[in-house]
């Protein structure tokens, strides 16, 4: 198997990171994404041989190998029933944009989904055909999904999606094959950053959103750190103000990560409403897209 020669860069932008100029000199970017995995994700009948056990109100693993289990699979369709729709409505009443790194089969079998996505004008951070492990794919076969889950989105949305980010990890090939496939300006498989960062893959410039684990609500499944909808409220606060703080001098971005099933809960939900009227109190924010963050930081600070 060949594989993209995997460096580690443990000193990255070191103690004068750039000042990122985000647009009407705003101390911060936030960025608000919605992972739309529901319906892509492992089960019985879709021949996986397995049920997905992460992610959900529960911890997988109660039924025996090979049953299906009927409460993990109705906990996921929530989000794709109710959840989703409870995010895209708290977003668009408030005018904001939003991010939504979807899978393109869970796409597929809700295409009022996609229908709404592309009418508010979301962008779509291709997440893969289904939401599997990407390091467990042989390259053929890593190759064949990022081909299917970009020709089903663009089908679906009339846009091919610009950015990717795998289930959690992507394989050492990924990088690679997104540049051979071709028409994505970034990825977000990285965690190792607050600010966008330029590598090179093949002799090719290639663009870093980083993305982040910590102010996410799969921190609320079993086993998680968040509790409750004050204790999500608080944590994204706290991020937000320091990050604020900082950017009189040296502006950073946020990321905030949402899925359907989780955050779309009605208790979670009001956790994010605080914050989302919090943040929007402050005048020298820029709430935007993924991509607007990647466009802009190709067009202020392009690869050298």
């Amino acid at each position: 198997m060949m594989e993209t020669e995997i460096t580690r860069d443990l000193i990255g932008y070191g103690p004068n990171p750039p000042h990122p100029q985000w647009p009407n000199n705003a101390r911060i970017a936030v960025n608000f994404v919605v992972n739309y995995e529901e319906g892509s994700e492992n089960t019985i009948p879709d021949g996986d041989g397995r049920v997905e056990a992460g992610l959900a109100e529960v911890a997988g693993g109660r039924m025996a190998p090979g049953v299906r289990d009927l409460g993990m699979e109705s906990l996921y369709e929530y989000g794709s029933r109710a959840g989703i729709w409870r995010l895209f409505r708290i977003f668009g009443e408030r005018h904001l944009p939003l991010t939504v790194f979807g899978c393109a089969l869970a796409m597929e079998r809700n295409p009022q989904v996609a229908e709404a996505i592309a009418a508010a004008g979301y962008d779509i951070c291709g997440h893969g055909w289904r939401w599997i492990e990407h390091y467990l794919l042989e390259e053929d076969e890593e190759r064949e999904h990022i081909a299917r889950a970009v020709e089903t989105i663009e089908r679906l949305t009339g846009t091919q999606p610009r950015g990717w980010y795998c289930r959690y990890a992507p394989s050492a090939n990924t990088r690679r094959l997104l540049v051979e496939h071709g028409g994505f300006l970034y990825d977000s498989d990285s965690y190792a950053d607050d600010l966008p960062y330029w590598t090179s893959v093949t002799g090719k410039s290639h663009l870093i959103v980083p993305y982040s684990l910590d102010a996410n609500d799969l921190k609320f499944q079993p086993g998680g750190n968040f509790s409750s909808a004050d204790v999500f409220y608080a944590y994204l606060k706290d991020s937000f103000d320091l990050l604020y703080t900082e950017g009189e001098t040296a502006p950073k971005m946020m990321n905030v990560g949402l899925h359907a099933r989780m955050m779309g809960r009605p208790a979670r939900a009001a956790g994010l409403v605080r914050f989302l009227d919090y943040v929007q109190g402050f005048n020298d924010v820029w709430i935007c897209r993924r991509l607007d963050i990647a466009e802009h930081w190709a067009a202020v600070h392009p690869c050298r």
